[in-house]
């Protein structure tokens, strides 16, 4: 395998080829920390995501058809890329999300073990016997490939939430149509397909399109030959994508991903110092921009003013600025869109009577660490996902209010409480209406063997592991009648 850095990603990448795209329309790639320009896309039409879908169509029976071990081999070499390319990720990580060196890493790690994850999916597509109702027939199941995957990834997590879809989608047998988001091409799209090429993967089995929603979104989701989208982004999109996808002409599967409002709950005997540190890592890490990120946090009375006073001494030393610097937690925020919509929260906020406790100016697109506390349970502070670092503190006048506060939202991804009883946690935690809640832990945590996904407005199915396997498959009913039935006519 090469050492040599990738290049080369102003291109569509359709059925092997490296070719411009068909759109009149470009996109400038811009680093949000410096603003410097990184690359200019020729985007991708109709026509160009119709060619990849054709091509994704054509590739996958015989790419089904290869043996497991082969499928098998295959991502594994994706890993020993992910591995020898390590640092290289990293950097286009930093470059074009803004992402923190510290967050990079994680995002790797993250990707690296999805991948580890995936190797094993070839070997697990088992089906097996079961009984019958019927004389002299034997009835059994099979688990096939489901066919072409269209990916929708968001800009957050690029790297990672691209290859969740992809790779496991791909180790199942089946090929992929990804689509990036538009402030990352580059860590959600080209840079996999370069991975996926180095690595030897069969010309169509995976293809990637770079274009604006505006002109290829609906048409990607409503598209004949996809089985299933797979889509990760804001719940007003999800939706969308959603009703697309089920309400159309071509009925499709549908794994939705969507936005959050995840609450840290600190009950009255938790530790105030490991609440505070949780806080802060749950809030701040990647500037909020998170979907399981800490969007509020509950406290109960007993304990609030101690840890108010705790939680601003905390946030007082995390560092924001350079991302590229390894120090630095808060960076970046993507662009002057969710910047633009940040200054209206935080202005919203202190309207609607929040005190603002620790702010600071921003620069170079980044937005210092904001605190509100007496925060209103109904406010649009604490109802809706900020998706930047912006951290409501709310007061709860005992546990049942807090459970109560913490479900009292649209959404349910993730979700954490603080407590030094752990069977007070997790009967706490069972009441919560979330897909995950983690005890005297961060909100923020995907683990490639472990169920990710929401209730309520935060989606719709599972990522990792079985539950994964389970989405990007079919179960096939076969029975083999030995001997002829005796029919009633």
């Amino acid at each position: 395998m090469s050492s040599t850095a990738y290049n080369n990603f102003n291109q569509q990448f359709i059925n092997g080829v490296w070719r411009d795209g068909s759109s009149e329309r470009s996109s400038d790639n811009i680093n949000p920390y410096t603003q410097a320009h990184i690359n200019t896309i020729q985007l991708a039409n109709q026509a160009d995501v119709n060619e990849a879908y054709q091509s994704a169509q054509a590739a996958q029976t015989a790419w089904a058809a290869t043996l497991h071990t082969e499928r098998t081999a295959l991502v594994a070499r994706v890993g020993e890329i992910l591995q020898q390319r390590g640092d290289e990720i990293i950097n286009w990580l930093i470059q074009e999300s803004g992402s923190t060196r510290l967050k990079a890493m994680i995002e790797l790690g993250a990707a690296q073990g999805i991948t580890a994850e995936a190797a094993t999916f070839p070997a697990r597509m088992v089906g097996a016997l079961l009984p019958s109702n019927i004389p002299h027939q034997d009835s059994r199941y099979y688990r096939q490939a489901l066919g072409v995957i269209a990916v929708i990834s968001p800009w957050n997590f690029p790297f990672h939430l691209s290859m969740r879809s992809v790779i496991t989608a791909i180790a199942c047998g089946n090929s992929v149509v990804l689509k990036p988001a538009s402030d990352t091409p580059v860590t959600g799209g080209l840079l996999l397909a370069k991975i996926f090429e180095e690595a030897g993967l069969p010309a169509g089995v995976l293809n990637v399109v770079v274009g604006a929603g505006s002109e290829i979104g609906d048409y990607f989701v409503e598209h004949a030959i996809p089985r299933m989208v797979s889509f990760t982004g804001s719940t007003s999109v999800g939706k969308r994508v959603g009703a697309l996808a089920v309400g159309g002409r071509y009925i499709k599967r549908v794994a939705l991903e969507l936005g959050g409002n995840a609450p840290l709950v600190v009950l009255d005997d938790a530790d105030l110092d490991l609440a505070v540190n949780i806080a802060a890592m749950g809030r701040f890490l990647h500037q909020g921009q998170i979907c399981m990120s800490t969007n509020r946090v509950i406290v109960d009375a007993k304990v609030y003013d101690a840890f108010v006073a705790k939680l601003v001494e905390k946030i007082k030393t995390v560092r924001y600025g350079n991302p590229d610097e390894m120090g630095t937690i808060v960076g970046p925020i993507i662009n002057e869109s969710q910047l633009s919509g940040l200054k209206k929260i935080i202005a919203q906020a202190e309207k609607d009577g929040a005190k603002l406790v620790l702010g600071g100016e921003i620069t170079n697109q980044v937005l210092p660490p904001h605190v509100f506390i007496d925060v209103d349970p109904q406010s649009a502070l604490a109802k809706e996902e900020s998706f930047g670092p912006v951290l409501p503190v709310i007061k709860a006048r005992d546990e049942a209010h807090a459970l109560a506060l913490a479900n009292d939202t649209e959404y349910g991804l993730s979700s954490a409480v603080v407590t030094r009883n752990h069977e007070r946690g997790v009967a706490f935690a069972l009441q919560i209406e979330a897909g995950m809640t983690h005890i005297n832990d961060i909100t923020v945590d995907d683990q490639a063997h472990a169920p990710f996904g929401g209730e309520k407005n935060s989606g719709l199915g599972r990522f990792n592991g079985d539950w994964i396997l389970e989405e990007f498959t079919r179960t096939h009913w076969v029975t083999v009648q030995t001997q002829a039935r005796p029919y009633p006519l």
